[in-house]
């Protein structure tokens, strides 16, 4: 992660995501995305959601003739 890295929320996250805030929240308690302790606030880098998002994306299977290629 750079400096310049932009952190949100986990509001911002979860809007990002399209879930609750739950979801984030447990992200982080189990340690599924990376995570900056600001005091007593948690901050998710932007870079760490759109790593998450790439890691989770499940590419389509082509098919041929009606069978799994």
């Amino acid at each position: 992660m750079t400096i310049s890295a932009r952190l949100l929320t986990v509001d911002q996250v979860a809007e990002l995501l399209g879930t609750t805030v739950r979801f984030p929240r447990r992200l982080i308690e189990e340690r599924r995305i990376t995570f900056v302790k600001v005091g007593r606030h948690v901050r998710i880098p932007e870079p760490a959601v759109a790593a998450y998002i790439e890691s989770h994306t499940v590419q389509p299977i082509e098919r041929r003739y009606g069978k799994v290629a």
